[in-house]
């Protein structure tokens, strides 16, 4: 390997890191905010939904990053 794509690797594996730290911190922020509205009698049920659903979504995006770190043992 080259150290031109040995360069492009490490960029590669530094931005997955960050985008990975990225959707952990949105999805717990997202999580306590869920937290507290479930405490609130009078929360809009519509925005509770989407909030759970960005969650969900942050959630599959987290484990599609951390799948794809994995190496193919079969490679």
């Amino acid at each position: 390997m080259t150290d031109d794509s040995l360069d492009n690797i490490d960029r590669e594996l530094f931005r997955n890191i960050e985008k990975l730290r990225a959707l952990r911190i949105e999805h717990r922020d997202l999580d306590q905010i869920i937290e507290r509205l479930a405490l609130d009698m009078h929360s809009d049920e519509v925005q509770m939904r989407r909030l759970k659903k960005r969650k969900l979504m942050l959630k599959d995006q987290i484990h599609r990053l951390l799948s794809e770190s994995i190496p193919d043992l079969n490679a």
